[in-house]
């Protein structure tokens, strides 16, 4: 069993399965809070690397900077990301139709609640940390209806432009898993102090009885990254 993009998903989904049952609506916004605090920071160590190479804060560099690309074994099941841009003017204009997030919400009964929470949050705030004078707007997504459609507002790319990944920004979903994991971890324990911590060893103690005790210490092992830069430490 390896790291890959529905194990990623499985973290969040867990802590908004936990932090609702135990705390409501705080524990609801608690979650919004965690999910957008993750992804700014993805965001900011996009930026970091793109003002590093001297690339412009642009939505041709946010997709070029982006940290991930689908891994072998969700290409193999059937459940790679799938999408199309159906415009470029004035708006770069996308369409999902199929995403391995959506498939793990939906596998665990989430789509219309943590699913719909995570995937309304989550590009806006990695766009937000790369560079808040970007306007990116998640108008639907597969949560909730039969697509996603994501709108980049006056964008300085086409349909003939590059947007292939750099690969010195690619990380492994080992590295994007114990991210996720770390930040809603930190969050739940600032907000909900002792009964916090009781939330991150609930969430801790599923992980490691579905996906084994190996990659729940693998998790633990990145205690003591900073995922605020962009020299954090990688493991493939």
């Amino acid at each position: 069993m390896s790291f890959h993009e529905c194990v990623h998903a499985y973290i969040a989904a867990k802590y908004y399965v936990c932090l609702t049952e135990e705390f409501g609506d705080r524990g609801k916004e608690a979650f919004i809070h965690a999910t957008r605090y993750y992804a700014e920071q993805r965001g900011r160590r996009m930026a970091q690397r793109a003002i590093r190479d001297g690339a412009p804060l642009t939505f041709a560099s946010y997709c070029r900077y982006g940290e991930w690309i689908g891994t072998e074994e969700i290409k193999a099941a059937g459940l790679s990301n799938c999408s199309v841009f159906l415009s470029y003017t004035p708006d770069a204009i996308q369409k999902i139709t199929r995403c391995p997030w959506h498939h793990q919400f939906q596998t665990m009964g989430l789509s219309g609640t943590a699913g719909a929470e995570y995937c309304r949050h989550l590009d806006k705030a990695i766009a937000r940390g790369f560079n808040p004078d970007l306007v990116y707007e998640v108008e639907q997504t597969l949560q909730t209806a039969d697509c996603c459609i994501h709108r980049m507002k006056n964008p300085d790319f086409d349909g003939h432009t590059d947007l292939s990944r750099n690969p010195d920004s690619i990380r492994s979903f080992e590295f994007h898993c114990a991210h996720s994991f770390w930040t809603f971890r930190e969050v739940t324990a600032a907000i909900f102090s002792s009964l916090g911590e009781q939330v991150n060893a609930r969430v801790l103690r599923d992980f490691s009885r579905d996906y084994g005790q190996k990659m729940a210490d693998t998790l633990m092992s990145y205690q003591y990254t900073n995922f605020n830069v962009c020299t954090s430490r990688c493991l493939s």
